[in-house]
């Protein structure tokens, strides 16, 4: 299934990425990864080390009439996200992607596919390992643990790096040159819930919503996306408006930074009630469909038998967590009023889980500007702490400030209108690039985001177009060898 992969142009590239796909790499496991990585250097004879996290460093002389260009440091992420459909059977500890080739793109086969940052590790290795591309000084950084918290990035040693030019491959539109990013932090929440004895008589029922396109939270947070979690509580809410209902367990979303596709709740009623229960839970669920329609196509919300030893919520409780659930901001909080276009602030409520009696939540707000993004966040701390939840905040990270007087900007637009015969889209992005902190170890250096087309990454729907790959790599090769003089 992935050998047909390596057959893709350009060969070099796919092959890195064929090896890097057989590698499993999920953040704050990537043991293997590095291992993977150091001995990658090491066999072509590199300078190669590991700093004090674990960050992989390799480095390789200019070749030959490329001695007076400026080092350039070339920068991807290690670590993936791993996710999978509800119906796959994978393990990520031990399986290596299984990718499949449908005519300009490659996806895996009912998993994520890794080409988040994948496919900037695999050219960046390309380069590394080739006899006949022509380059200045390269400097390989490849961090880990960008996807849950950028421990990388915020512990890099920045003695190990003399290059003013940092390339970041770890864009996900090949038209576009990033120049600014979203800072973030996570907010983490906690309770212990009064619990109840599931009144006799019931009937349990587990209502499981499916179906919906989850996606990057940062760059897919404006595009009208369902989020898992919040229609999950809108049913519930509805349904304990209409019924006696008592909540046994929810379970939505899965990562942090991911919208959450898929979510499940398991319910306890009068069985006498059986019919009146089926009818509005079709009712609410085929508003949510209607209104969803457009982007939602396949969504869905089915009813299937269950059964628990455990106890139900409280009925205050129950109605005081559905209030806060209900309440709390998710999606776009601002746009930018400097930047057309961008999302400015924004919070995703990325996993709930309630269950024996604890009840749980994980979010992300980001924003461009760091004051906004203390006000996110502080909006989804009191809508918590007002029900009297432990709040966490943690994991804070700096957006990265766009320099529209960049050197290797001006470099790369002009060479993109060359090329391309267009303009490129210079933008910021809503998303976390670790840019912005690698500036706090790295001041001075010029720096800028740019890679292949990648849709619905950190999802099951995960793909990366081929054709753009090519796109990229030549764009990528033909920036390399115009590196401007050391100044």
């Amino acid at each position: 299934m992935s050998n047909e992969v390596r057959n893709l142009e350009p060969k070099a590239l796919w092959n890195h990425f064929a090896e890097l796909n057989a590698v499993p790499r999920p953040s704050k496991k990537e043991e293997r990864v590095i291992e993977f990585m150091m001995n990658f250097g090491r066999s072509l004879g590199l300078e190669t080390k590991m700093d004090a996290i674990q960050n992989v460093i390799i480095k390789k002389p200019a070749t030959a009439g490329m001695e007076n260009r400026e080092t350039l440091i070339l920068q991807s992420h290690l670590d993936m996200v791993h996710q999978k459909n509800a119906d796959t059977v994978f393990d990520f500890d031990a399986q290596g992607i299984e990718m499949i080739v449908e005519g300009d793109w490659v996806r895996a086969n009912g998993t994520t596919l890794g080409a988040d940052n994948g496919i900037g590790v695999s050219a960046i290795m390309a380069i590394l390992a080739s006899t006949d591309i022509a380059h200045p000084a390269l400097e390989a950084m490849f961090t880990i643990d960008e996807e849950t918290g950028m421990t990388g990035a915020k512990e890099l040693d920045g003695s190990n790096f003399d290059g003013k030019i940092l390339l970041n491959l770890d864009t996900e539109d090949d038209d576009e040159l990033s120049i600014g990013c979203a800072g973030g932090i996570d907010t983490n929440t906690s309770y212990t819930c009064k619990t109840a004895a599931i009144a006799e008589g019931s009937v349990l029922k587990e209502i499981r919503m499916r179906g919906l396109l989850g996606g990057h939270s940062g760059m897919d947070i404006d595009k009208g996306r369902g989020n898992a979690n919040k229609l999950m509580t809108r049913i519930l809410y509805h349904l304990v408006s209409v019924l006696d209902l008592q909540l046994i367990s929810f379970d939505g979303g899965s990562l942090r930074n991911a919208i959450p596709r898929e979510a499940s709740a398991v319910v306890a009623f009068d069985k006498e009630a059986l019919k009146h229960f089926e009818a509005e839970i079709a009712k609410i669920s085929q508003e949510i469909r209607v209104e969803f329609s457009t982007v939602e196509s396949a969504l869905t919300i089915t009813l299937h038998d269950a059964s628990s030893e455990g106890m139900a919520l409280e009925a205050t409780e129950f109605h005081r967590i559905l209030n806060t659930l209900y309440s709390v901001q998710n999606g776009v909080y601002r746009m930018s009023p400097d930047i057309e276009g961008l999302v400015e602030a924004s919070s995703s409520l990325a996993r709930v889980i309630i269950s024996n009696g604890e009840f749980t939540t994980q979010s992300l707000q980001r924003s461009s500007v760091e004051s906004s993004k203390g006000d996110v966040a502080n909006t989804i701390r009191a809508a918590f702490e007002n029900m009297g939840c432990t709040v966490v905040q943690s994991g804070d990270y700096p957006g990265w400030q766009p320099n529209r007087n960049s050197r290797i900007l001006n470099l790369m637009a002009d060479l993109y209108r060359e090329m391309y015969n267009e303009e490129p889209k210079i933008k910021a992005c809503h998303a976390g690039l670790e840019c912005g902190i690698l500036g706090k170890h790295l001041p001075g250096v010029d720096m800028i985001s740019f890679g292949p087309n990648i849709r619905a990454a950190h999802s099951p729907d995960e793909k990366v177009q081929i054709s753009s790959v090519q796109k990229f790599w030549t764009y990528f090769l033909e920036t390399v060898q115009r590196t401007p003089e050391a100044q």
